[in-house]
């Protein structure tokens, strides 16, 4: 049986704004992410090698095999980035019915991949694009940013990138970015009105493609992965943006970032 794909709906750069005020998210291609991000598209190839390094995701509730990460916080405002102390992800259960309301202590991002200067640049693109679409008047704010760096393998003859489903992250700013994919068939992208019945798929097949969505508006989640290739996987960024603090049951907001 042929396997389908649809092809993602991408916005031009200058258009992300509107088209996460009017639909709740956006798609872009890598080189219009480059482009975005104000960097050339070969220095964020150049992260691509820190997913082949990432220890195993021992929180799988599941009993699965198939994911490996690395996680990171930050604070940016007005073009300054501040990493945080490391410090345990945490969801409610409302927003993760599988994992959340648990302390999950991830392998903290490398330091050599935090100092790249693409690094800064992503961050504040994404901090840029928050204030725009979320902050109003009250922009630039500081915003609460965990990174996310993932493998979904097919070591157990199938990956799930998103074990809890469809869902919400709790957040305002959700960025998915693909940095690659080998020896897979699936990962599909849907995405859903959280309040309507609209909703798009379609599958990320570019490395430095990317889906930026409204949190607050839209439900999302990527179908499994299944391997047509021996040591098939599935890498990919994802950042939240927050404002206030991060989650978590004991959240304080850090001091404000200096101007």
């Amino acid at each position: 049986m042929a396997h389908v794909t649809f092809a993602p709906p991408f916005t031009a750069p200058t258009e992300v704004v509107h088209q996460l005020r009017q639909h709740g998210y956006a798609v872009l291609a890598p080189s219009d992410v480059a482009r975005w991000v104000g960097c050339d598209l070969a220095a964020l190839m150049a992260l691509n090698a820190d997913w082949a390094g990432l220890p195993p995701d021992d929180f799988l509730k599941d009993g699965g095999r198939y994911r490996r990460r690395r996680h990171a916080c930050f604070v940016v405002q007005s073009g300054h980035m501040q990493q945080v102390p490391h410090r345990a992800h945490w969801q409610p259960v409302e927003y993760n019915a599988l994992h959340g309301g648990m302390e999950r202590w991830f392998a903290p991002m490398e330091a050599a991949t935090v100092a790249q200067p693409v690094w800064r640049q992503l961050l504040t693109a994404l901090a840029g694009v928050s204030d725009a679409v979320f902050a109003g008047p009250r922009a630039p704010v500081p915003w609460f940013v965990e990174a996310h760096q993932f493998r979904i393998d097919t070591t157990d003859g199938i990956g799930r990138p998103t074990p809890e489903g469809a869902h919400r992250d709790g957040v305002d700013l959700v960025a998915v970015f693909l940095v690659g994919r080998e020896g897979v068939k699936g990962g599909e992208t849907r995405v859903f009105e959280a309040a309507g019945p609209a909703g798009q798929r379609f599958t990320l097949t570019e490395p430095w493609s990317l889906l930026l969505l409204d949190d607050a508006r839209m439900i999302h989640e990527t179908t499994p992965i299944q391997p047509m290739a021996a040591a098939g996987h599935r890498d990919t960024l994802v950042i939240t943006c927050r404002r206030g603090s991060f989650q978590g049951a004991d959240a304080v907001e850090p001091p404000a970032l200096a101007a």
